[in-house]
């Protein structure tokens, strides 16, 4: 099919999150639009592909979806895909040996919602239970912006937050939400994951967990996109990216009037031409951007294991486990910040996540493993760090190249939130209109999102 008919309104590199956001966006106000990525899929790290070995089709990491996720919801129902999540408001947090405590809002308003549950929670005594509300407190009343630029563990230390808190309840969140540990990550993001995602409202925290494939996400985008006179081209590998001409590897040149570059940042700046990173102050760090690793480890067994729809290991090495199936047979496990795993073999990688299922759930020991499946995602996320923080690129600079992904200055943490919020907002810059989906409204007694900032 022809890409040349006549020059595009914008080129967007790259289907992940980001570039989908950004694409459909336009598409809606009119734009026409073509979307080009290297890959024969959609969703960018946030996929799902066919195993070799067991023939299933598996996702590369498990993702989920909180309440507070606005702009990520607003894509999945532009896709018609609202419904393939199921929802959940209760968290399950495991200790060695089984003994179970379950976070759940109660009718109090936020940002109280969650303190009963907290308060009677069994890895926790009564002085931790009371320590750790103070802690809480602090969070929700940090101006995020005087926390840029230092670690979260500063802040835990200011709070007076002893190490048992840390292990037990500060570490699973931070670690999870952010892919860094607390004395690696920078504060601002840290509380941001606590004032809008655990504080803010009672929806904010709930769990959304995909019941399909990730891949299986996005497939109305091409047809959706296509209602708006919009194309997308798999298989399309960018070669170099310029102001308002993209270059494919088979030396094809395509034009347009803007381009969106939604490129994973270590890929934009091998891409994106040169001159360009010379004169546009947003790009020169992108080369030297950190990465923090995520191992996704699936795991069959021969009878169920896991009696919730997630868990929390609490003090484990790994650090969740999803059910991917209604009788627990199935599992994803997910270690975050995983640096300390990465030189341990498959075999010693899945023996390490069962050693941790039988401490958790003690009967899974009797119950056969059929076989496991390790994903490694070495760049999985960028490391957010106070230096990565400072450095962030806005979607919108000097020249006329638009941003799009996570680790654009959102705000949020290298999320799927934090991606489509990239693609709204490089969209918006080329549309000159604001197309920020609002936030879950704060709770009576929680200061707004620009407050706390």
């Amino acid at each position: 099919m022809s890409t040349n008919a006549r020059p595009w309104d914008a080129i967007v590199c790259g289907a992940g999150i980001a570039g989908m956001a950004a694409a459909l966006a336009l598409g809606r106000a009119g734009a026409r639009v073509l979307v080009l990525e290297t890959r024969k899929k959609l969703g960018g790290r946030a996929t799902s592909f066919t195993d070799p070995r067991t023939g299933e089709e598996l996702d590369n990491c498990q993702h989920v979806t909180l309440g507070c996720c606005t702009s990520y919801l607003h894509l999945l129902a532009h896709l018609g895909m609202h419904h393939a999540l199921t929802w959940h408001d209760q968290q399950f947090w495991i200790e060695p040996g089984g003994q179970r405590s379950t976070i759940k809002p109660s009718p109090l308003p936020a940002p109280a919602h969650h303190a009963p549950s907290l308060l009677h929670a069994k890895f926790l005594t009564l002085p931790q239970a009371a320590t750790l509300s103070l802690g809480i407190l602090a969070a929700l009343g940090a101006t995020r912006a005087s926390w840029q630029g230092r670690l979260f563990s500063t802040f835990l230390d200011e709070a007076s937050q002893p190490e048992i808190l840390r292990k037990r309840f500060w570490d699973p969140v931070v670690i999870s939400a952010c892919n860094l540990t607390p004395d690696r990550v920078d504060a601002s993001l840290a509380l941001k994951v606590f004032q809008e995602g655990l504080l803010s409202s009672p929806r904010a925290a709930r769990i959304g967990i995909p019941r399909l494939p990730l891949a299986r996400l996005y497939d109305a985008f091409a047809p959706t996109l296509a209602q708006s006179h919009g194309q997308v081209l798999l298989g399309a590998s960018v070669a170099q990216i310029d102001e308002h001409r993209v270059t494919l590897a088979d030396g094809q040149t395509l034009h347009a009037g803007h381009i969106v570059c939604a490129l994973p940042y270590e890929r934009a700046a091998t891409t994106i031409n040169p001159a360009l990173q010379a004169r546009d102050n947003r790009l020169a760090p992108l080369a030297n951007m950190p990465h923090s690793p995520i191992l996704g480890v699936h795991l069959a067994f021969d009878a169920p294991v896991l009696d919730v729809p997630h868990a929390v290991l609490i003090e484990g090495a790994t650090q969740w486990l999803f059910a991917k199936d209604p009788s627990g047979a199935r599992i994803h496990a997910v270690i975050s910040a995983a640096d300390a795993w990465a030189d341990l073999d498959e075999h010693a990688t899945i023996n390490r996540v069962l050693a941790d299922v039988h401490t958790y759930f003690p009967h899974s020991r009797t119950i056969p493993l059929r076989w496991g499946r390790v994903v490694r995602e070495k760049r999985a996320t960028f490391a957010p760090t106070p230096t990565f923080e400072r450095l962030r690129p806005s979607v919108q600079g000097h020249s006329r190249l638009l941003l799009a992904g996570d680790y654009c200055n959102t705000g949020w943490p290298a999320t799927m939130e934090g991606a489509a919020r990239a693609g709204y907002a490089a969209a918006s810059a080329i549309l000159g209109t604001d197309l920020t989906i609002p936030d879950l409204p704060p709770g009576p007694f929680v200061r707004p999102a620009s407050a706390a900032w």
